[in-house]
């Protein structure tokens, strides 16, 4: 007959059993070593993204055809402005708005908003204000 092999029973008062450590349950106080260079490469492509994202709507080479209004005696214009601020017809209404009535004038409505190559069609039709404020 074959013996089972014997048993030995552990008792708690002699062993302490404890939950193994492993490295990830350790906490570090900050940035962990090894994240550091994966922050920065993902911070890099967020930064590309959002500058590129942005580059269209704060474009150097933004313009906007308007009409514009003096009262007393009632004098009309068309004109076309360079946008400092957003190229968005809302954005560039605010800014046209702010511009003319330095000078005395009244908008009376933003046309459109256009890049460079639609100066060369407006520059007969706006006259002399034409890039003048």
């Amino acid at each position: 007959m074959s013996k089972s092999p014997e048993r030995q029973a552990i008792s708690a008062g002699r062993y302490w059993i404890t939950p193994s450590k492993k490295s990830a349950d350790i906490e570090y106080p900050g940035v962990c070593p090894h994240c550091v260079g994966m922050k920065q490469i993902l911070l890099s492509v967020a930064l590309a993204f959002g500058l590129a994202g942005a580059s269209p709507a704060l474009a150097a080479d933004c313009f906007a055809d308007y009409k514009a209004k003096q009262d007393n005696p009632l004098r009309l214009h068309y004109g076309v402005m360079q946008l400092q601020g957003q190229c968005k017809k809302k954005a560039a209404r605010s800014e046209i708005s702010a511009r003319l009535g330095a000078n005395g004038w009244t908008l009376l409505n933003v046309l459109s908003v256009f890049g460079p190559e639609g100066l060369s069609g407006r520059r007969a039709n706006a006259g002399e204000y034409f890039l003048r404020f």
